[in-house]
Protein backbone atom coordinates (compact mmCIF):
# COMPACT_ATOMS: atom_id res chain seq x y z
CA UNK A 1 0.00 0.00 0.00
CA UNK A 2 2.62 2.15 0.80
CA UNK A 3 4.19 1.87 -2.60
CA UNK A 4 1.30 2.33 -4.34
CA UNK A 5 0.93 6.02 -2.33
CA UNK A 6 4.49 6.55 -3.26
CA UNK A 7 3.97 5.79 -6.68
CA UNK A 8 0.63 8.05 -6.89
CA UNK A 9 2.43 10.61 -4.99
CA UNK A 10 5.26 10.94 -7.92
CA UNK A 11 3.13 10.90 -10.35
CA UNK A 12 0.74 13.80 -9.29
CA UNK A 13 4.38 15.58 -8.78
CA UNK A 14 5.17 15.31 -11.93
CA UNK A 15 2.44 16.79 -13.62
CA UNK A 16 3.28 20.07 -12.08
CA UNK A 17 6.97 20.02 -10.69
CA UNK A 18 10.01 19.85 -13.58
CA UNK A 19 13.28 18.24 -12.57
CA UNK A 20 16.05 19.75 -13.72
CA UNK A 21 20.18 17.77 -13.18
CA UNK A 22 23.49 17.70 -14.01
CA UNK A 23 25.13 15.03 -15.56
CA UNK A 24 29.01 14.87 -16.47
CA UNK A 25 30.19 12.67 -19.60
CA UNK A 26 34.24 11.18 -18.70
CA UNK A 27 35.56 8.59 -20.05
CA UNK A 28 39.14 7.93 -22.60
CA UNK A 29 38.95 9.60 -26.10
CA UNK A 30 36.66 7.78 -28.79
CA UNK A 31 34.96 5.97 -26.43
CA UNK A 32 31.70 7.70 -28.14
CA UNK A 33 30.87 10.20 -25.61
CA UNK A 34 29.42 12.88 -28.44
CA UNK A 35 27.84 10.52 -29.98
CA UNK A 36 26.00 9.46 -26.84
CA UNK A 37 24.61 13.36 -26.40
CA UNK A 38 23.52 13.65 -29.77
CA UNK A 39 22.05 10.08 -29.55
CA UNK A 40 20.08 10.91 -26.28
CA UNK A 41 18.75 15.12 -27.59
CA UNK A 42 18.33 14.01 -31.22
CA UNK A 43 17.58 10.04 -31.45
CA UNK A 44 20.34 10.40 -34.56
CA UNK A 45 23.89 9.07 -35.05
CA UNK A 46 26.67 10.19 -36.97
CA UNK A 47 29.61 8.90 -38.35
CA UNK A 48 31.29 11.25 -38.71
CA UNK A 49 32.55 12.82 -35.38
CA UNK A 50 35.34 15.14 -34.53
CA UNK A 51 37.01 14.72 -31.16
CA UNK A 52 35.78 16.62 -28.52
CA UNK A 53 38.09 19.92 -27.86
CA UNK A 54 37.92 20.96 -24.12
CA UNK A 55 34.39 20.77 -23.50
CA UNK A 56 30.71 20.58 -24.98
CA UNK A 57 27.48 21.12 -22.82
CA UNK A 58 23.85 20.47 -24.42
CA UNK A 59 20.52 20.68 -22.37
CA UNK A 60 17.99 18.16 -23.00
CA UNK A 61 14.86 17.43 -21.77
CA UNK A 62 13.32 13.79 -21.72
CA UNK A 63 9.13 13.96 -20.17
CA UNK A 64 9.79 16.19 -17.36
CA UNK A 65 13.42 15.95 -16.23
CA UNK A 66 16.18 18.79 -18.21
CA UNK A 67 19.33 17.37 -18.20
CA UNK A 68 22.68 19.48 -18.69
CA UNK A 69 25.03 17.41 -20.31
CA UNK A 70 28.29 18.28 -19.83
CA UNK A 71 31.04 16.24 -22.44
CA UNK A 72 34.16 16.52 -21.66
CA UNK A 73 37.34 15.35 -23.87
CA UNK A 74 39.16 12.32 -22.69
CA UNK A 75 42.39 13.44 -24.68
CA UNK A 76 44.82 13.11 -21.62
CA UNK A 77 45.73 16.92 -21.45
CA UNK A 78 41.79 17.39 -20.87
CA UNK A 79 41.41 14.66 -18.06
CA UNK A 80 42.35 17.03 -15.88
CA UNK A 81 39.20 19.30 -16.22
CA UNK A 82 37.31 16.00 -14.84
CA UNK A 83 36.91 16.83 -11.50
CA UNK A 84 36.26 20.72 -12.24
CA UNK A 85 33.00 19.16 -14.25
CA UNK A 86 32.28 16.31 -12.12
CA UNK A 87 31.66 18.50 -8.87
CA UNK A 88 28.19 18.83 -7.70
CA UNK A 89 26.39 16.96 -10.68
CA UNK A 90 23.41 14.07 -9.97
CA UNK A 91 25.50 11.76 -11.31
CA UNK A 92 28.68 11.24 -13.73
CA UNK A 93 28.83 9.09 -16.59
CA UNK A 94 31.81 7.07 -17.53
CA UNK A 95 31.74 6.17 -21.01
CA UNK A 96 34.07 3.41 -21.95
CA UNK A 97 34.66 1.91 -25.46
CA UNK A 98 34.24 -1.96 -24.75
CA UNK A 99 35.86 -2.96 -27.97
CA UNK A 100 38.98 -1.44 -27.05
CA UNK A 101 40.61 -4.07 -24.67
CA UNK A 102 43.83 -2.15 -25.47
CA UNK A 103 42.85 0.74 -23.12
CA UNK A 104 41.31 -0.54 -20.31
CA UNK A 105 43.91 -0.44 -18.08
CA UNK A 106 44.05 3.28 -18.51
CA UNK A 107 40.37 3.29 -18.38
CA UNK A 108 40.02 1.59 -14.96
CA UNK A 109 43.01 4.12 -13.86
CA UNK A 110 41.37 6.84 -15.25
CA UNK A 111 38.34 6.57 -13.22
CA UNK A 112 39.80 5.29 -9.87
CA UNK A 113 42.24 8.50 -9.95
CA UNK A 114 38.59 10.31 -10.47
CA UNK A 115 36.69 8.49 -7.65
CA UNK A 116 39.38 9.43 -5.54
CA UNK A 117 39.13 13.17 -5.54
CA UNK A 118 36.84 14.28 -1.76
CA UNK A 119 34.90 16.94 -3.54
CA UNK A 120 33.27 13.99 -5.72
CA UNK A 121 32.31 11.70 -2.71
CA UNK A 122 29.10 10.51 -2.81
CA UNK A 123 27.96 11.34 -6.47
CA UNK A 124 26.58 8.41 -8.16
CA UNK A 125 28.38 6.96 -11.11
CA UNK A 126 27.03 4.97 -14.13
CA UNK A 127 29.57 3.50 -16.46
CA UNK A 128 28.63 2.68 -19.48
CA UNK A 129 30.62 -0.17 -21.99
CA UNK A 130 29.77 1.31 -25.38
CA UNK A 131 30.14 -0.22 -28.65
CA UNK A 132 28.75 -3.51 -28.00
CA UNK A 133 28.21 -3.88 -31.59
CA UNK A 134 31.71 -4.63 -31.88
CA UNK A 135 33.25 -7.92 -32.20
CA UNK A 136 35.01 -8.62 -28.82
CA UNK A 137 33.15 -5.83 -26.75
CA UNK A 138 33.09 -6.91 -22.97
CA UNK A 139 30.01 -7.90 -21.10
CA UNK A 140 28.71 -5.83 -18.22
CA UNK A 141 29.97 -8.52 -15.92
CA UNK A 142 33.18 -8.14 -17.86
CA UNK A 143 33.39 -4.21 -17.66
CA UNK A 144 32.28 -4.70 -14.06
CA UNK A 145 35.45 -7.01 -13.25
CA UNK A 146 37.87 -5.27 -15.39
CA UNK A 147 37.25 -2.06 -14.09
CA UNK A 148 36.64 -3.25 -10.75
CA UNK A 149 33.81 -1.90 -10.02
CA UNK A 150 32.53 -3.80 -6.82
CA UNK A 151 35.43 -2.34 -5.00
CA UNK A 152 33.38 0.93 -5.26
CA UNK A 153 32.43 0.97 -2.07
CA UNK A 154 31.53 4.56 -1.08
CA UNK A 155 28.91 5.42 -3.78
CA UNK A 156 26.49 4.39 -6.01
CA UNK A 157 27.80 2.59 -8.82
CA UNK A 158 25.40 1.02 -12.27
CA UNK A 159 26.75 -0.15 -15.17
CA UNK A 160 24.98 -0.65 -18.47
CA UNK A 161 26.05 -2.35 -21.97
CA UNK A 162 25.28 0.06 -24.81
CA UNK A 163 25.39 0.82 -28.42
CA UNK A 164 25.13 4.83 -28.88
CA UNK A 165 25.26 3.77 -32.35
CA UNK A 166 22.53 1.10 -32.94
CA UNK A 167 20.86 2.33 -30.20
CA UNK A 168 20.82 -0.39 -27.67
CA UNK A 169 20.18 0.29 -23.74
CA UNK A 170 19.48 4.39 -24.53
CA UNK A 171 16.32 3.39 -22.66
CA UNK A 172 17.34 2.20 -19.48
CA UNK A 173 20.33 4.33 -19.66
CA UNK A 174 17.66 7.40 -19.96
CA UNK A 175 15.74 5.56 -17.34
CA UNK A 176 18.91 5.49 -14.75
CA UNK A 177 19.71 8.71 -15.44
CA UNK A 178 15.96 10.52 -15.16
CA UNK A 179 15.88 8.64 -12.10
CA UNK A 180 19.06 10.48 -10.52
CA UNK A 181 17.43 13.73 -10.93
CA UNK A 182 14.05 12.22 -9.80
CA UNK A 183 15.52 11.19 -6.16
CA UNK A 184 18.86 9.32 -4.10
CA UNK A 185 18.66 5.79 -4.57
CA UNK A 186 21.01 3.96 -3.01
CA UNK A 187 20.70 0.57 -5.11
CA UNK A 188 24.15 -1.12 -6.71
CA UNK A 189 24.57 -2.93 -9.91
Amino acid sequence: MASFIEALLNWLRSLFFKTEMELTLVGLQNSGKTTLVNVIASGQYSEDMIPTVGFNMRKVTKGNVTMKLWDIGGQPRFRSMWERYCRGVNAIVFVLDAADRDKLDAARTELRNLLDKPQLANIPVLVLGNKNDLPGALTVEEIIETMDLKQIASREVSCYSISAKNQVNIDITLQWLTKKGASKSNSRF
